[in-house]
């Protein structure tokens, strides 16, 4: 059983946490807030990278005739027996059928239909022979053909349902919709796809020391990092990021920025125990400030509550705080509540350590690591505001509570960036 929430201080500005929450247990209060949203239509041409709502089954038998499978002719596969290059059997050529077209005629026996690939088998054939398997009447002839193979029956014949038959299960509910998939609705007439609603996400970027994304750093000001990097994590993560551009370090903007129409705000910065972060304080006055200060390394100035029926999380302004919040924490959130796994989306696999990787009990940490030529190569656990580190990194080893770390040549799990 994961440890009891310790009851946050509404304002630890210039004192300090006095208790920090495990990570297993703030991860226990978050999962208890979370079920998928509602469904909505979305178009089929806009439903890829969407998440199904619901079972699709199909109305219909896809493909919903018989149909050739090679240009050839359409023929009684009794016809045929015996042909070859030896002994010629002639056939009468009595029509042709092309895709999307049909043949009022029926195939008896002596006959045969042109054909080509896709369209539907005339009435009496039961095979295809290749066109490749066919010599013209010697007189020259377009209404005779001489076989000079056998086919036997069903031969190059697609049949009817071999694709998909009515009432069968096509796609479950939950999966994430590719661009084969779209193609699969389209074949049994879907036209708008139920999918979970995308949740929205505002994104609440403090500090006056900021400029605008794109901007060129002046002075003893610096370009704000997170915004981009959280709209882009929110994405990925299937919510639909909404900016409240950058907000001033004043409680009343901080405010009307936390009261947005959001299913979830993410607030980077002013989450810590400075006299400007106000975030905390306002959150526990005007809602429930579940969780404030996590036993990990870096992002242990992050918090959690609700507010009005948002999801609120309080993450580092340290770019690499941010980020290892955000992993831990809030992107699990936008994912289930978007009809997705709660785990990350990273590959993970086992690899050799070449050097010790040092950490503390009582914390969880996050260690980039970067590949090398015997594995892999711990860069760092600190430097929460060098967010370089983890475009050097490849990837990260999370070193749990109950360890000290990890010694050299020990077999670790990664994720991969």
């Amino acid at each position: 059983m994961p440890d009891e929430l310790p009851i946050p201080e509404s304002d630890v500005r210039m004192k300090g946490f006095a208790h920090r929450a495990t990570v297993a247990a703030a991860r226990a209060w978050l999962d208890a807030q979370l079920l998928s949203l509602e469904s909505e239509s979305a178009p089929l041409a806009f439903a890829a990278g969407r998440v199904l709502a619901r079972d699709i089954q199909s109305r219909y038998d896809v493909p919903g005739f018989e149909r050739a499978m090679m240009d050839g002719y359409a023929v009684r596969a009794a016809d045929t027996e015996g042909a070859s290059s030896y002994q010629r059997v002639t056939l009468e050529v009595i029509g042709e059928v092309l895709p999307g077209s049909e043949l009022d005629r029926e195939v008896v026996p002596g006959t045969c239909v042109r054909i080509m690939t896709g369209a539907p088998l005339p009435r009496g054939a039961d095979a295809v022979l290749p066109a490749e398997k066919v010599d013209r009447s010697p007189n020259g002839a377009d209404d005779q053909i001489q076989a000079i193979e056998e086919v036997s029956p069903g031969k190059h014949v697609g049949l009817r349902g071999e694709d998909l038959k009515a009432g069968e299960l096509v796609l479950e509910a939950g999966r994430i919709l590719r661009p084969q998939d779209i193609g699969v609705l389209s074949s049994i007439g879907v036209e708008d796809v139920p999918v979970v609603r995308r949740p929205r996400v505002q994104l609440v970027i403090t500090g006056n020391e900021l400029l605008p994304a794109g901007s060129p750093p002046s002075g003893v000001r610096i370009v704000d990092a997170n915004g981009p990097m959280l709209a882009a994590l929110v994405a990925r993560d299937g919510g639909l990021p909404v900016s409240s551009g950058i907000v001033p370090d004043d409680p009343e903007a901080i405010r009307a920025a936390l009261l947005a129409d959001a299913d979830v705000v993410l607030v980077s910065g002013g989450s810590s125990v400075g006299s400007e972060d106000h975030a905390p304080v306002l959150l526990a006055r005007d809602g429930e400030l579940a969780i404030h200060g996590i036993a990990m390394r870096p992002s242990s100035p992050t918090g959690m509550g609700t507010l009005d029926g948002r999801l609120v999380f309080l993450l580092p302004g340290n770019p690499v705080s941010c980020l290892c919040a955000y992993d831990f924490f809030a992107g699990r959130a936008i994912r289930v509540l978007g009809g997705r796994a709660a785990d990350w989306p990273y590959a993970t696999s086992r690899a050799t350590l070449v050097r010790k990787l040092v950490s503390t009990v009582g914390r969880v940490d996050y260690a980039r690591v970067k590949k090398s030529a015997n594995g892999i190569e711990p860069l760092a656990i600190g430097g929460a505001s060098v967010l370089s580190s983890t475009t050097r990194a490849d990837g990260f080893v999370v070193v749990p509570e109950d360890s000290e770390g990890f010694a050299a040549g020990a077999e670790v799990d990664v994720w991969w960036y």
